[in-house]
């Protein structure tokens, strides 16, 4: 390697030590020189000018982690396209049977997550499925007065 072979990398350093002095500095002056006058409207929890309602610690449906895990998976396969696409005349003919083949098990798992329900909404979770009906529920109730 030559000598200087970090050099060149020294105005990006001086730039990234010189932005972090920067929002350090103005954090600190703001802590130190800022009013600090809490009250109960500034205290509570801000959620785009809704008044806040619940807990914020309430629990979600898996379906909802299970969506943003394969919207981020196929967001990243998604990404895969466009360097093919950059060199995609380079490639020729295999490419384009390389990329249709890629395309081909993106397209098995996205079926696949189709098939297993995990993209629909509006199919109730195991623990909202009444064990009863409604008829027997009301019948018990008539028993028990």
């Amino acid at each position: 390697m030559p000598d200087n072979y970090f050099a060149r990398y020294l105005p990006i350093l001086i730039h990234v030590l010189f932005v972090s002095a920067i929002a350090g500095g103005m954090v600190v002056l703001s802590a130190l020189i800022g009013r600090h006058r809490p009250s109960p409207a500034k205290l509570q929890a801000y959620e785009c000018g809704i008044t806040p309602t619940g807990d914020a610690r309430e629990r979600f449906s898996v379906k909802f982690y299970l969506v943003a895990m394969l919207f981020i998976l196929f967001d990243v396969e998604a990404v895969f396209l466009y360097p093919w696409a950059v060199i995609f005349r380079e490639l020729k003919m295999f490419g384009f049977w390389e990329m249709l083949v890629y395309i081909g098990i993106v397209l098995a798992g996205f079926f696949y997550i189709w098939k297993k329900g995990a993209l629909d909404w509006s199919k109730p979770e195991a623990r909202e499925i009444p064990l009863v009906s409604d008829a027997a529920a009301a019948a018990a109730a008539k028993r028990a007065f």
